[in-house]
């Protein structure tokens, strides 16, 4: 789409709409992949499953593997989830591709929020894909009580939600 106006001259100036919107952005989601992917790498070179190194009294790095989604859901399945989690994750990952050529490049916050989101699923598909699970190190419990262990692609995902929520209120007010 172009729209026209006049110039510093009184002629006619068309500026062309950029097709590609916030399509730069897809450079914080390949970031986000490597990250993601080199920490999983890591993990698995330097701890067995189930083993464990202390950070702090209320985190620790424990290789784990979750065959599920999130919070293990479905990890017990017989391996159909496998797919159907791969299948969701390509079809959000076509639309969240698809809304970052839509949203204008300034708008830095959604378009942020929407390329760590890609990110995440994508460092994941990848593990499903690749392994038939998805790599889960980051361990944080208050004594006995665990939160589900997650990753770098996780973080990314929740974060890139809470910037969606974020901007749509900015947006609101």
């Amino acid at each position: 789409m172009a729209e026209q106006g006049p110039d510093a001259h009184g002629g006619t100036t068309i500026i062309a709409e950029s097709r590609s919107g916030a399509l730069g952005y897809l450079l914080l989601s390949l970031l986000v992949i490597a990250v993601d992917q080199l920490t999983k790498l890591a993990v698995d070179k330097s701890l067995g499953l189930y083993q464990s190194i202390v950070v702090l009294p209320v985190l620790e790095i424990t290789r784990l593997h979750n065959p599920g989604a999130a919070f293990s859901f479905l990890a017990g399945a017989s391996g159909w989830q496998r797919w159907l989690f791969t299948g969701l994750a390509f079809g959000v990952c076509v639309v969240l591709v698809a809304w970052l050529r839509r949203i204008d490049s300034k708008a830095r916050m959604l378009a942020s929020a929407v390329a760590l989101i890609l990110g995440g699923a994508i460092g994941n598909v990848i593990d499903r894909l690749r392994l038939g699970y998805v790599v889960d190190f980051i361990n944080c419990h208050w004594g006995v009580h665990y939160f589900p262990a997650f990753n770098v692609a996780d973080s990314s995902i929740t974060i890139g939600a809470a910037l969606l929520l974020l901007d749509a209120w900015l947006e609101a007010r």
